[in-house]
């Protein structure tokens, strides 16, 4: 059973009701970490509030006025923006977090507000009209008020691509709404020399959200440990000076490039490689809560049954049966039973990542082979790098061909080998065992059903071969790296 720590009130019959969120609640190594990130942000702060005091009191925040420049910022800070929301929506289809959702559409909300109203308007090298800078304004805004809402959010989706691309739509349309009260609003950017009020407030509302938003995620960082809120604080971090510049400058017209647009694309930055790491870590714990699964199921079939056969026994010798015939039965029962144990916690030790997986594999095949029925040959190149989602199904690949030769070969040799042929990485399970006339028909068994689902689930190419008397091979081609 897996008991998710952002949902731990639901499961209090099971891990307690004790919930501080104090630093004394907190496992040592992660409140470790959690002031280490602290002092690293507090640093950051110091720095760039210390860095754009002394730009103002220069007057050195005025921008340059670069079009060409200012059209490159844009349309940079739109792909990144693009690309982060892409990733965010692929994380929630995975988790299906609400928060997950609401930082998708802040995303989408940024680049879409900056493809329509600040890239696509100058394209013709005409001059952005007010209305655009203020709809890419008010698209700034949505999305933000979108980021900060997010990490104060901890419920989840039943039906996330429904959620998905309604939310998308909405933000779309409601860009749309705000370009056309812009437009019926006529408001200017200037009042006279210098920038209008209802501009500074704008930014200053912004920068508002994004202290907001920073501040939700170093909470989050601090009650959870997730590696992807530190990095949305200190993202957040970033804009929030971002947006600290444009209140200070004196100056916009829509062509000049800004201090702040740097700090900006830097944060988009940070976010890309935030994201992307997070993606991967959903991948992971998708395919472990699998693995869990499916181990849990074979526990069940498996060491439950030997369990069950112990227990009868025990229950014909208080009724009466004799000692000399039930005693071989229950020595057998035990030993199947302890030998499925073992495979089970290395298949859960490979899964869960708490052990290196040639490590896990070498221990299991010097578990299955201490009785010396079966003699494995193990050949594992280092340059093989396996994705978590292929180690855990490689493993159980392994594992039940492994099976299959000693329970049903008759197999005294086997060979696992995992290497690059041809540019390819290749795992192979060969025997020695009886094999078979029809590989066809023999694929029809479960154990074979389900090494082939295995390698489907990782995108890998599933051969087998075989021949009476000539020993039993299976082939995975598995994915480009």
């Amino acid at each position: 059973m897996i008991v998710d720590d952002e949902d731990a009130l639901r499961h209090s019959a099971l891990i307690g009701r004790r919930c501080d969120a104090d630093e004394s609640g907190m496992q040592p190594a992660r409140a470790d970490t959690y002031r280490s990130w602290l002092l690293g942000e507090l640093l950051l702060v110091g720095v760039l509030a210390l860095a754009t005091a002394a730009l103002w009191l220069a007057g050195r925040l005025d921008g340059y006025d670069l079009p060409e420049a200012r059209l490159v910022v844009d349309t940079t800070v739109a792909v990144v923006a693009g690309i982060v929301a892409i990733l965010a929506a692929i994380r929630f289809l995975v988790e299906r977090r609400t928060m997950d959702l609401l930082l998708s559409a802040g995303f989408v909300a940024a680049a879409l507000g900056a493809l329509a109203f600040q890239i696509a308007p100058v394209l013709g090298g005409d001059p952005l009209r007010t209305v655009d800078r203020w709809a890419g304004v008010g698209s700034q805004l949505a999305g933000a008020g979108l980021l900060a809402a997010a990490p104060f959010v901890r419920s989840r989706i039943r039906q996330p691509r429904k959620a998905l691309a309604a939310t998308v739509a909405g933000v779309a349309v409601g860009l749309g709404w705000a370009w056309a009260g812009f437009r019926s609003l006529e408001l200017d950017l200037v009042a006279g020399d210098e920038r209008s009020a209802a501009l500074v407030i704008a930014y200053g509302v912004l920068a508002l959200l994004a202290l907001v938003a920073a501040i939700g995620f170093g909470l989050r960082f601090r009650r959870f440990g997730r590696d992807l809120d530190s990095w949305l604080a200190l993202a957040l971090t970033l804009v929030l000076f971002a947006d600290l510049h444009f209140v200070l400058t004196q100056t916009l017209t829509g062509s000049e490039v800004f201090q702040g647009d740097f700090l900006r694309l830097l944060a988009y930055a940070l976010l890309l490689v935030g994201v992307w790491r997070a993606i991967g870590q959903a991948e992971f714990g998708r395919a472990v809560a699998e693995e869990r699964g499916r181990v849990a199921q074979e526990i069940h079939d498996g060491l439950a049954q030997y369990l069950f056969a112990i227990s009868t026994h025990v229950s014909m010798l208080e009724g009466g049966a004799a000692l000399e015939q039930m005693l071989p039965r229950l020595k057998q029962a035990a030993t199947a039973a302890q030998e499925e144990a073992r495979f089970a916690v290395l298949a859960l030790s490979s899964a869960s990542g708490t052990a290196p997986f040639d490590a896990a594999l070498r221990r299991y095949v010097e578990v299955l082979t201490a009785d010396g029925a079966l003699d494995v040959e193990l050949e594992l190149d280092r340059a093989v790098t396996l994705a978590p989602d292929e180690q855990i199904e490689i493993f159980r690949i392994v594992q039940e061909g492994l099976a299959n030769a000693r329970r049903h070969a008759d197999a005294r040799r086997a060979w696992v080998t995992i290497e690059h042929d041809a540019g390819r990485r290749v795992v192979r399970v060969r025997d020695d065992g009886i094999g078979f006339a029809d590989p066809a028909v023999e694929a029809a068994g479960q154990g074979l059903r389900s090494m082939r689902r295995r390698a489907a689930a990782i995108e890998g190419g599933f051969t087998l071969s075989s021949s009476p008397d000539g020993g039993t091979a299976i082939e995975i081609v598995l994915r480009a790296a």
